[in-house]
């Protein structure tokens, strides 16, 4: 980078990283430049000796070194044992030195007198040696990565890389973990002479999954002691580790507890002080009386302030808690003397903070900070509503809190004021950039009151300094007797021993943080402390940063006498010390100064000398910005937090505006700390790197423009409504009728100017930053090559930041148009228009724009805001002009131009969702204004802030609206996509009273698939619909739920049930009371439908008309009753036929349900019968006039009994279900069966099967399975359907039904899911009826004509019922080829004929398989059980036996079973046939046994007789197998081997497999191959059923 970077008017040459050292801050110093081969990038300086970090990670020691062998030099020296070892940072402490590695490795040299050095056994350390720190329970290998180095007189402190802080030294010779410390992010480490320093993140929400550490790490106690009092909770962490680290050991008399006080210090307080016992809880009587006689007698108060010095630790934290809940009274008395204001902020409201002589704010001593705190909670101070309110925080330990103290806690004692989070609390801005939430810990010798807690008590662990809480420190740094903390407000506080002067202040010494006096206007923003004195690196008044001097004077470098010095001596040897900082005047001549370092009576400065070039720019940069975050602080804390908490500012601004300045004042906050943030990351940047990778604001150039917009966006809200103007009366009160902290802050040099003037300069002023921005990063750019990386990184920041002023710009002047526009606007309608957001654009009020067609005395007015178009109407003269107005929103509303034909007319055409109006422009470039004007405001609209680059916004959008008019949507509100003013698309209508509609729209109504819910209100429940729409109604397949429990499902047509459906009614737990699938018309059952009444135990199956049984139909209960008939009136009337299950059965008239009335027969189960007349209901005794038969008792009469064929008086199976036939059609485009054309019904497959999966994958639900989704595959494309049927093509239309059977999207698909729902419905259940097998039987063979007639239309070519594919031979194509005339002698040409159920019952007999065979099984159930009586005994034979008995030629036996013993060698069994076959059972033809049985797994009669085939050819390959020759079979010799398959096969239901197959076989193989099998096995189903066993 150096060599891309061009000086502009350098004439140092731009020399890096110069080194100066100095004595004093006398006048007369020069400082000393150390010439070193390369730049110093880090020093650090110990009592006599220092460390240097130079570029390539070089390390140098200089000065006394007595651990070295070779004593002689002081000047610097290579320490050579760190060559290769990639140093990053170094330090020093008195007598020993430290340097970390790259890789995170720790190296340490010098005295090791206390362990500093972190190794045992040794006194000193000669070279550079690895220290490993490693966990308690890690392997030894695994060592702790470290990033920084803090060395203190005899201790070292280390911060990891998980931000953790170890120590070592203090005659602790180990590195431990600190662990009071753990869980929190460590940011910095500081060590002085013998105490410590820990810059703290404060805990945030990301630090919560951290757990709080409870135990100690080293010996495994608890760090915590709790002691639950009457009214209060005593929380100690007075645990002593004795493996804990000790930063020191020296003890203090006069603060040792274990130690008599002076016979002067004791002197009137041994009456008064109560005897202190070993326990950390006091006596609570003794502490009474000790108070009580405290508050009698004033002259103890002074004495008193030694009384921490006197009590341990956990005893100061048990008399505090107990003064405060017992004697709180007195404590308030006299709380200042006892330093118990602490704890007192719980019981009364914040007293005024004290004020020194110069009325400068001064933090206040806190002794009550001598109570010890835990790492995991602590009390934490918060600025809420201009108090402090206290908050008990203890992770981990709150559960055990009595309640009461927490009740007591919880009470507020403070006005409550909705405040802005002015003072902290906001979330932070990039992870990156450096926090400002910070809390400073420290422990160790506090003699001094370098600890800062306002006492001169030791810790052995970490306590929070409170008083530097929300101070934002950035940096912390130790000297021998005293501390030193730098704000991100360039502040300097400082506390401990001032003995020279070292602090900055006159207070000695000072045991709480206070503000160093420094000159107004100078910032600092480097700190480093020594032995006896502070350097303190700041801006001034020039871009060149200058150095402040506190402490004692150094005439020349001291020599450390034998023994040590005391303090008096050094005070005479130094000659002086200062009263504050003062400014060393040399400093002007070292360069640009990067950072200061302070030790033993030693200073140092590094600095760059590039006058003009790229390190003035940074220089200037972060100067500038850290000018411009303490302006913004000012503004803060002068401006924003005194005018938020006036008492009248609600009643002057009004709810809203209070809100708008809230928000306005957030925003201040959040734009405030980042740029805190950023100036503490360019000073970091300035100290090590200062390389222009190092400047987050490039890489977070969004955060930054963000932030500013948004700012702006709240000033021009607040500033929009007259938010300043009403500021001004609050503002007079606050600050006088002259206001010169305003004309100040403002930087207003306009005289007179109002105060609201004032505060809008003010408020706008942050934005005027930016350009500092811009200009510096240009600044920067110009040092580089215009072609190198961070020419263009610097410019692309340069350029974005000019964008983001421009488009700032534009917003102050867009809201100060729009200000200026409500003054002068009509005051009533300004009330309801006026809205913070809203920005005027333009306005017609100069006659621009007309309404077409007018009337004469109208006056329209015509408002373009950024949110809406307003039209204001009214008649002239009217004293009230504008008496109405509408608002139509920008995102609803269409502009297009009209062609001029006329040209005296310049029209524009609004569209909007309820109207549409034409306007008329008074010229052309009036319409092309306002076309322009709209158009962009419209795409803004949609788009967001920032857009509106289009020409003209999208007819098709996303947008809310609320209809208006009267009608079906007044006052409903659609959520959705629209298009040119109409609902288009997908969208959600929601209506006030709760109906609801989500789904498709099209042209402004329903339509598509949606779902709607509606309210019942006498129900109190909801109906719900989930289905197809059309223009505005249900129309198509959909699913209706009442809130009846109800529920339709099928076809709707105009908003009514139409068509085919399902209709589920009643409340019962598992099912439905009734179920009704069947034809609906106009909402009404009518036609053919099935109804299944459960709670009667019926199923009615026939023809219905208005809601009612009317016409033929069937009836079956659960008692096995049977009636077919005529119904009328919903009854059973007029003739009909009812059977009983024992086969009685009467047919005749009928006048109600089961009713007999009129002439009939009943015929009895063994044939008699009565023929009469009959009356009475069936079941409960009838009356018969008539005469008996019995037919049988005459021999000479041959008439056979009377037999009934049931079937006639039901409906016939072609009328059955012809609803959902019909909606198959109209899917495919078709008016009625077969009128339609072929490629409209394909596209419409097609698109079906499309939308249908497009709505699948929309639907958050998994509607379709994985064996549907894989059936959907390829149905989207249309298939060859015209042109010649081969048997490929044949074959492809099956493979293509059975794809489009499994596909409910599908047509065919749908209407095969139908027809099984249908049929399952009629025939499961009650409806298991023997008597209704031939109608089931018949509906499929209906279902099959039906379908085939479908396929035939999408497959035009396909033959009729019967029809033949020819299958030519491969020698009769190549004779046609050749022309032969030659005759063949050979058969006719073989062929496929084409069947509907070939075709069709492999598609379909398998969903309807379980009822049709439950049917068969119930009608045959008599014969089956006596053929199943047989095969069990005939089993139980062996297989020699049976065949025998079966008459099986003994030819057929088997030879060799599988069973038989084999000697070695021998391919034939020893034993002979008879007695293999006599000892075994179920061998012998077993291949063909388990082939039959396979029977019983197929569906359709093909696939059945294909089993029957394959069986005869298992018995025919294993007869000549045996016999070893080809073998004919006669009927006598095959049939009784077969008879034994058919046993040894142990079919349970052969019967209804013989039938269902005798029922819907093929016709056309009847009388071929599979017919003779078919019947062989029909034979020997009979067969066995006569079978005798003798």
């Amino acid at each position: 980078m150096e060599s891309q970077r061009r000086s502009s008017g350098d004439d140092d040459g731009g020399e890096r990283g110069l080194l100066h050292s100095w004595y004093g801050y006398s006048c007369s110093v020069t400082p000393e430049r150390l010439p070193l081969p390369e730049p110093v990038l880090h020093v650090a300086l110990g009592a006599r000796h220092g460390v240097l970090l130079l570029e390539g990670g070089l390390v140098y020691s200089f000065g006394e070194q007595p651990w070295r062998q070779s004593v002689g030099t002081r000047g610097p020296t290579l320490e050579s044992a760190l060559s290769g070892q990639r140093v990053v940072t170094i330090a020093a402490g008195d007598a020993h030195s430290g340097a970390v590695t790259e890789a995170g490795g720790v190296h340490m040299w010098g005295d090791n007198g206390a362990g500093q050095c972190g190794l045992s056994g040794l006194s000193c350390v000669p070279n550079p040696t690895p220290v490993a720190l490693v966990e308690p329970d890690a392997n030894a290998s695994q060592t702790v990565a470290v990033l920084e180095l803090a060395c203190g007189g005899k201790h070292t402190l280390a911060l990891s890389a998980q931000r953790d802080v170890w120590a070592w030294g203090g005659d602790v010779w180990k590195p431990q973990r600190v662990e009071q410390l753990t869980g929190r992010h460590v940011l910095q480490v500081a060590c002085g002479g013998a105490h410590s320093l820990a810059l703290v993140r404060c805990l945030g929400p990301k630090d919560v999954h951290r757990p709080p550490v409870d135990k100690c790490g080293q010996c495994h106690q608890l760090l915590y002691t709790m002691t639950d009092k009457e009214d209060h909770v005593i929380i100690s962490d007075s645990h002593y580790c004795p493996l804990r680290v000790e930063p020191t050991r020296v003890e203090d008399p006069r603060t040792t507890p274990s130690e008599p006080l002076t016979a002067s210090d004791s002197e009137g307080l041994s009456d008064a002080v109560p005897e202190v016992k070993s326990s950390p809880c006091l006596d609570e009587q003794a502490v009474k009386d000790y108070l009580r006689k405290l508050s009698d007698d004033p002259k103890a108060v002074g004495k008193l302030g030694t009384l921490h010095t006197l009590l341990p630790s956990a005893a100061l934290n048990s008399l505090v808690s107990s003064c405060a809940s017992v004697v709180s009274e007195r404590v308030a008395s006299t709380y200042e003397a006892l330093s118990l204001k602490k704890m007192m902020t719980f019981y009364a409201p914040p007293a005024a903070p004290r004020t020194d002589s110069a009325g400068e704010r001064v933090p206040e001593e806190d002794p009550a900070q001598a109570k010890k705190s835990c790492s995991t909670g602590d009390i934490r101070d918060e600025e809420v509503a201009g108090g402090r309110r206290r908050r008990l925080s203890l992770p981990g330990l709150l559960s055990q809190v009595s309640p009461r103290l927490l009740r007591g806690v919880a009470r507020s004692r403070f006005r409550a004021v909705a405040l802005s989070p002015l003072g902290g609390g906001g979330p932070e801005a990039p992870e990156m950039l450096p926090t400002l939430q910070t809390e400073v810990w420290s422990w160790g010798n506090g003699q001094h009151g370098q600890l800062g807690h306002g006492d001169t008590v030791a810790r052995s662990q970490p306590l929070c300094i409170k008083s530097l809480n929300n101070k934002e420190v950035v940096r912390v740094a130790a000297g021998a007797h005293h501390s030193v903390a730098l704000t991100a407000q360039c502040q300097v506080y400082s506390w401990g021993c001032n003995s020279c002067g070292q602090l900055g202040h006159m207070e000695s010494p000072s045991t709480v943080p206070r503000l160093a006096k420094m000159s107004e206007g100078i910032r600092v923003w480097d700190i480093s402390a020594g032995e006896t004195h502070t350097l303190l690196l700041a801006d001034g008044d020039c871009i060149q940063p200058i150095i402040y001097y506190s402490g004692q004077q150094v005439e020349e470098e001291p020599r450390q006498p034998e023994g040590g010095a005391n303090e008096e001596e050094k005070e005479e040897h130094g000659g002086g010390y200062t009263q504050q900082p003062v400014l060393l005047p040399f400093c002007m001549h070292l360069g640009y100064l990067s950072s200061v370092c302070a030790g033993g009576q030693r200073c140092m400065a590094l600095s760059d000398r590039n006058v003009m070039g790229f390190i003035s720019s940074l220089h200037e940069l972060a100067s500038a910005e850290r000018k411009f975050y303490c302006k913004l602080c000012n503004i803060k804390d002068q401006i924003m937090r005194p005018l938020l908490e006036l008492e009248s500012l609600l009643s002057a601004l009004g709810p809203m505006a209070v809100g708008l300045l809230q928000t306005l004042s957030a925003q201040f906050s959040l734009l405030c700390r980042l740029t805190g943030q950023h100036a503490t990351s360019l000073t970091a940047n300035l100290r090590r790197g200062r390389e222009v990778k190092n400047l987050l604001i490039l890489d977070y150039v969004d955060v930054f423009t963000d932030s500013y917009l948004e700012y702006c966006i709240s000033v021009g809200n607040f500033q929009v409504i007259g938010g300043f103007q009403a500021l001004t009366k609050p503002s007079l009160d606050l600050f006088g009728k002259n206001p010169e902290l305003l004309q100040k802050l403002s930087e207003c040099s306009e005289e007179n100017s109002s105060v609201a003037d004032l505060l809008v300069t003010l408020f706008y002023l942050p934005t005027l930053h930016l350009r500092e921005y811009s200009r510096l990063l240009l600044k920067l750019a110009t040092c580089f090559e215009v072609s190198s990386s961070d020419y263009q990184k610097l410019q692309d920041g340069c350029s974005r930041f000019d964008s983001c002023i421009v488009h700032l710009k534009g917003k102050r002047k867009d809201a100060e148009y729009t200000l200026h526009f409500w003054k002068s606007f009509p005051g009533k309608m300004t009330e309801s228009l006026r809205k913070p957001h809203r920005r005027l654009i333009c306005e017609s009020s100069n006659k621009a724009l007309t309404v077409q067609n007018a009337g004469r005395f109208s006056v329209n007015w015509f408002i373009l805001f950024n949110d809406a178009l307003v039209h204001a109407q009214g008649v002239a003269p009217h004293k009230n002009l504008f008496s109405t107005h509408h608002i139509f929103s920008l995102a609803t509303l269409w502009v297009e131009p009209i062609p001029e034909e006329d040209a005296g007319l310049h029209s524009l055409k609004v569209i909007t969702p309820e109207e549409t109006f034409t306007l008329l422009a008074s010229s052309a470039v009036e319409k092309a204004k306002w076309l322009r004007s709209v158009n962009k405001a419209v795409d803004q609209a949609l788009s967001g802030v920032g857009a509106g680059q289009r020409a003209e916004p999208p007819i098709s959008r996303t947008a809310t609206y609320t209809f208006y008019k009267d009608g079906r949507l007044k006052d409903a509100t659609y959520e959705g996509q629209w298009l040119n003013g109409k609902p288009n698309g997908r969208g959600v209508l929601k209506w006030p009273d709760g109906r609801s509609y989500t789904g498709s729209f099209r042209n402004g109504l329903e339509d598509g698939f949606g779902e709607f819910v509606a309210p019942n209100k006498m129900l109190n429940k909801k109906d719900f619909y989930q289905g197809d729409w059309k223009d505005g109604k249900m129309h198509g397949l959909g699913t209706y739920r009442y809130a009846s429990g109800e529920v339709y499902d099928g076809s709707f047509q105009d908003g009514v049930r139409h068509g085919h459906g399902t209709l589920r009614s009643g409340k019962l737990n598992t099912s439905s009371p009734s179920v009704f699938i069947g034809q609906w018309l106009q909402d009404k059952k009518s036609g053919y439908g099935v109804f299944d009444d459960i709670t009667k135990g019926e199923t009615y199956m026939g023809m219905w008309q208005e809601n009612q049984r009317q016409g033929t139909g069937v009836v079956v209960t659960q008692f096995g009753l049977y009636y077919e008939g005529t119904f009328k009136d919903n009854k059973m009337m007029g003739t009909g036929i009812l059977l009983s299950e024992d086969d009685t059965m009467y047919e005749g008239e009928f006048s109600d349900d089961w009713t007999l009335s009129g002439k009939g027969v009943l015929t009895m189960a063994n044939g008699d019968y009565l023929e009469g007349t009959f009356s009475g209901e069936w079941g409960t005794g009838l009356k018969v006039t008539g005469s008996y038969f019995k037919p049988h008792l005459f021999a000479s009469d041959k008439e056979k009994p009377r037999v009934v064929k049931l079937g006639r008086l039901c409906v016939r199976a072609e009328d059955k279900w012809r609803a959902a036939f019909e909606e198959c059609w109209t899917q495919l485009g078709c008016d009625a069966p077969g009128r339609g054309e072929c490629s409209k019904a394909w596209e419409k497959i097609a698109a079906s099967v499309s939308n249908g999966r497009r709505l699948a994958q929309e639907s958050s639900t998994d509607t379709l399975s994985r064996r549907q989704s894989r059936s959907l595959e390829g149905l989207e494309f249309i298939p060859q359907h015209t042109g010649p049927i081969t048997i490929d093509r044949y074959d492809s239309i099956h493979l293509y039904l059975l794809r489009a059977g499994d596909a409910p999207l599908h047509p065919l698909g749908r209407l095969l899911e139908t027809l099984v729902a249908v049929y399952r419905m009629t025939y499961v259940g009650v409806g298991a009826n023997r008597r209704l097998l031939p109608q089931a039987v018949n509906e499929i063979k209906s279902y099959l004509n039906r379908i085939y007639q479908i396929v035939r239309f999408l497959f035009p070519d396909l033959p009729e019922e019967g029809g033949v594919i020819p299958e030519p031979t491969t020698n009769q194509q190549k004779e046609k080829e050749a022309g032969s005339n030659i005759t063949s002698l050979e058969p006719p040409i073989p062929g496929r004929v084409v069947s509907s159920s070939s075709l069709l019952l492999p598609v379909l007999l398998p969903r309807l398989y379980p009822p049709l065979f439950t049917l068969y099984a119930l009608d045959k159930e008599r014969e089956d059980d006596l053929y199943w009586e047989c095969v069990l005994r005939l089993n139980k034979q062996p297989d020699l036996s049976l065949l025998a008995f079966l008459g099986v030629q003994q030819k057929f036996w088997p030879v060799s079973v599988s069973s038989g013993i084999f000697n070695s060698g021998e391919k034939q069994p020893v034993l002979s046939v008879s007695e293999v076959v006599s000892s075994t059972k179920d061998v012998c033809f077993s291949s063909a046994v388990e082939t039959l049985q396979q029977i019983s797994t197929t569906f359709t009669p093909s696939d059945k007789l294909q089993v029957i085939q394959l069986t005869f050819e298992e018995i025919s390959q294993r007869v000549q197998q045996q016999l070893q020759q080809d073998f004919l079979w006669s009927m006598d010799e095959l049939f009784p081997v077969f008879l034994y398959v058919v046993l040894r096969a142990r079919i349970r239901n052969l019967g209804s497999e013989v039938s269902l197959i005798e029922d819907l076989m093929d016709p056309c193989i009847q009388h071929g191959e599979h017919g003779i099998m078919f019947t062989t096995l029909k034979a020997c189903y009979y067969q066995i059923q006569h079978e005798k066993i003798t």
